[in-house]
């Protein structure tokens, strides 16, 4: 009885989670490494002229087919005038969920342009824009229904295998250099996904569309000591009826004898998805590459059945300097975050 029970719930909860993944988007626990995917207006607010970021997500291992996503984000930094720079950037996104294979695959091209506010400090306000082609498709082969028995097929006319579309996010962020300590820092952004609405159905109906996603992030850096530092993050996600909070902080200390340049830093910390999950975060930083991990803990009404297990992630961030001669490696008012 209880296995019966138990491919029930994870036949209701595939259809409710596949059903999810068509209305509104995957989430990150780890969202602040997937700056892109967060807000293109956040590409290129690093101290580096080029960072290299993946992310990979594991999530529902204990009840049904693992969901596994992958980003994938570059950022270029370009100066213009004086203090004002540009940033190139590519977001690739891979997402595959559920039972019938349902794979969602982006190819986002991104621009951003940093205007400098201040001559005194690093102060700039932001605004980026991304865009470019989205592929969806999913398995028919592993679909099954009453006429999969009568006659063989899956009994869904005009169900096509896979199709795709064009989008679209704009977005604004204003950064600033807290106090007299250029590593003191303060992020603030809103940004607009899907502002086109693409159709976004395995039918012939175009009534079916992307809900528009708005994004608004708080990020905050400030310094304890000369080797300590906390790092807060958040952010608030609506998307047609669905919205999400995560709010979270980092503690981070410096290891070395030179605080400037330590040999590495070490941060632990927590996050919580309200409602949903707690989520512990480690992260290793050996420059020029930081490693982060983290685990949902399920709180929610299915932590019963999922015995609290959600989903970990894994990210690796790889940030370099380009030997040129206004290099952020030596520009006075280059974010530090």
């Amino acid at each position: 009885m209880k296995n019966i029970y138990r491919k029930l719930f994870t036949l209701v909860c595939g259809l409710q989670l596949t059903a999810c993944s068509f209305s509104q988007d995957v989430h990150f626990s780890q969202f602040f490494e997937a700056p892109l995917y967060r807000n293109p207006a956040l590409a290129g607010i690093v101290h580096g002229d080029y960072r290299i970021q993946t992310l990979f997500r594991s999530q529902w291992n204990s009840i049904t087919n693992a969901y596994k996503t992958t980003s994938l984000n570059a950022e270029y930094k370009l100066p213009v005038k004086g203090d004002d720079y540009l940033t190139l950037a590519m977001q690739v996104f891979y997402d595959k969920a559920g039972t019938t294979n349902l794979t969602t695959t982006q190819l986002l091209p991104a621009i951003n342009y940093h205007k400098s506010l201040s001559d005194i400090k690093s102060t700039y306000l932001s605004i980026g824009f991304m865009g470019g082609y989205v592929q969806r498709r999913i398995d028919r082969s592993k679909i099954t229904t009453n006429t999969t028995y009568n006659n063989g097929s899956d009994g869904e006319d005009g169900l096509i295998p896979q199709y795709g579309y064009w989008d679209g996010s704009a977005g604004l962020s204003f950064n600033t250099q807290l106090g007299d300590n250029p590593d003191n820092n303060l992020v603030l952004g809103a940004a607009l996904h899907h502002f086109i609405k693409p159709k976004n159905s395995f039918y012939d109906n175009a009534a079916v569309s992307v809900n528009p996603k708005w994004v608004f992030s708080g990020d905050v850096k400030f310094g304890l000591n000369e080797s300590a530092y906390l790092t807060v993050h958040n952010d608030y996600v609506q998307q047609g009826s669905y919205s999400e909070k995560l709010s979270g902080i980092v503690y981070s200390q410096k290891i070395g004898p030179y605080t400037d340049d330590p040999d590495f830093t070490v941060g632990a910390g927590g996050f919580m998805r309200w409602g949903d999950a707690l989520i512990p975060v480690f992260q290793l930083h050996y420059r020029p590459f930081q490693l982060s991990m983290s685990y949902d803990v399920n709180v929610s009404k299915l932590s019963t059945t999922s015995y609290g297990r959600g989903g970990y992630e894994m990210s690796l961030t790889y940030v370099g300097f380009l030997d040129r001669e206004n290099s952020a490696a030596n520009a006075v008012l280059c974010p530090r975050f």
